[in-house]
């Protein structure tokens, strides 16, 4: 079958990432979505957010990932993207394999 995946990419101190997910489980009601929660990053401002042993950042970047069909993936980021920076959207093509539709 195939489906859009859309990945969004976020770090922790925003909060956004909160915003997005209840968004995506209780009203969209999209197939699946996981929250990644990256030991190092960098984005456009350079500055990088990582985490050590000694240290427990509360600002760590997350990716939120997402898919369902592709009708339906962009009807949803076109209301994600009124909540982050457009630019930290990307989406993509896939197949899912549904073993009920003889695709495993």
């Amino acid at each position: 079958m195939k489906v859009t995946i859309a990945r969004i990419y976020l770090h922790e101190s925003a909060n956004a990432h909160e915003k997005v997910l209840h968004y995506l489980h209780d009203d969209a009601k999209v197939r699946g979505a996981t929250l990644f929660r990256g030991i190092s990053g960098f984005g456009r401002s350079g500055e990088v957010h990582t985490s050590s042993l000694l240290s427990l950042s509360l600002d760590l970047p997350v990716v939120i990932e997402f898919y369902d069909s592709s009708e339906r993936v962009a009807e949803v980021v076109a209301q994600i993207l009124t909540m982050v920076d457009p630019s930290h959207v990307l989406t993509f093509d896939a197949t899912a394999h549904d073993a009920s539709n003889g695709d495993a």
